[in-house]
């Protein structure tokens, strides 16, 4: 797996990453560390049967920014249940949407969604990656799109199926594969956590999770895992947990000001790295821009700083070709190196300066969104 992001990273992060790839297809350490891949009940009748399916963030905001016109042509990069593009579908006459999602299950409820708008709704299996290959295959033009949708990380009824693995608060194989169905070799959480060497783990930790106390769970993950392998969501929850003080397991506040596990950001940073969020969403955004028409609007739906620095970095016009990755600390120790290494010439008019998030009443009504942010912007 050539990961560029991972080399970039830590080279220490990469050497293990391709060590772990070669022992499992040497191997049989998928099917001993974790699940090689999802059973029958990842198809779209259990995913349907979550209740509720799918809450979309911030509907009206994105409507309002994208302004999308009768029958103009739509790109809804993250289909996920939906919810998005059925808004858009019951607000605009005539609108085809060209709904992409590289989860197998969303693809099914966009096909699904297809019979009931007939000619509007086009599904596209496919990762951001693959984007450009798959819309040649619909004969679809760069530049002749007029508005794109990106709703970054995972989808709500990934995290409501425990079988996924996403979710710490449901017990389930620790897998976080967004598309195992199509690639059933590709290693899951549960082989990272119990084959990468401490070092490798801190990395990750630190990099895709931006978590202050990544040594010690790294290095807790590790005495754990000699007594057994980690393969459930809660026992890796449980591993983290051991390794803080009982009064500081739920310390941490989310902006809700709720307590949230202190394994919230191991697991953020495992499920980065497993599906390679980030290179995938930088390929995203690279294909928004190659699609977009001129006077096409883009709007960004992020969901934690990693995701929402990258975007906003991207519509600055800034080279990200040789970024590492998107450390605070490092982006904002020399401001003057950054404003001088952003293009002149940005392809992207920003719709609004500041970032946009959730309003409180949507919040509250839909908590999973309180960390969403939306940027927007015209295509130049």
């Amino acid at each position: 797996m050539q990961n560029a992001m991972i080399r970039k990273t830590k080279v220490s992060v990469w050497r293990a990453w391709r060590t772990l790839t070669v022992r499992l297809q040497c191997s049989s350490v998928s099917s001993s560390a974790g699940p090689a891949s999802l059973d029958g009940s990842g198809n779209a009748s259990s995913v349907s049967s979550e209740k509720p399916l799918h809450t979309p963030v911030m509907v009206k905001e994105v409507l309002h920014y994208l302004n999308i016109q009768p029958a103009q042509v739509v790109l809804d990069m993250t289909f996920g249940g939906g919810g998005h593009t059925k808004e858009i579908l019951n607000t605009v006459p005539e609108v085809t949407v060209l709904a992409l999602d590289r989860d197998p299950s969303a693809i099914s409820l966009a096909q699904q969604l297809a019979k009931q708008h007939p000619g509007r709704v086009k599904p596209l299996l496919c990762r951001f990656s693959e984007l450009e290959a798959s819309l040649c295959r619909l004969e679809v033009k760069p530049g002749s799109i007029d508005a794109v949708l990106l709703d970054a990380g995972c989808s709500s009824m990934q995290m409501d199926q425990a079988e996924r693995g996403f979710s710490l608060s449901k017990d389930g194989p620790l897998d976080m594969r967004m598309d195992a169905e199509r690639y059933p070799d590709m290693p899951c959480a549960a082989d990272v956590v119990n084959t990468l060497d401490q070092q490798a783990l801190a990395s990750i930790l630190t990099a895709y999770g931006e978590e202050r106390h990544a040594r010690k769970i790294a290095s807790a993950i590790v005495e754990a895992r000699r007594v057994s392998p980690i393969t459930r969501t809660q026992q890796l929850a449980s591993v983290v947990a051991g390794a803080f003080p009982p009064a500081v397991i739920y310390a941490r506040k989310d902006r809700l000001h709720r307590a949230a596990h202190v394994a919230t950001k191991t697991f953020q940073a495992l499920r980065v790295f497993v599906n390679d969020e980030l290179n995938e969403l930088l390929a995203g955004l690279r294909a928004a821009q190659a699609v977009l028409k001129p006077g096409g609007r883009l709007c960004v739906i992020t969901f934690h700083s990693l995701e929402d620095r990258l975007v906003k970095r991207f519509l600055q016009g800034e080279d990200l070709s040789n970024l590492d990755h998107f450390s605070q600390r490092k982006h904002s120790r020399s401001k003057e190196k950054l404003l001088d290494s952003r293009n002149s010439s940005s392809s992207w008019i920003p719709l609004r300066k500041k970032v946009i998030i959730p309003e409180k009443d949507a919040v509250r009504d839909n908590p999973r969104g309180r960390s969403a942010k939306l940027r927007a912007a015209l295509r130049n």
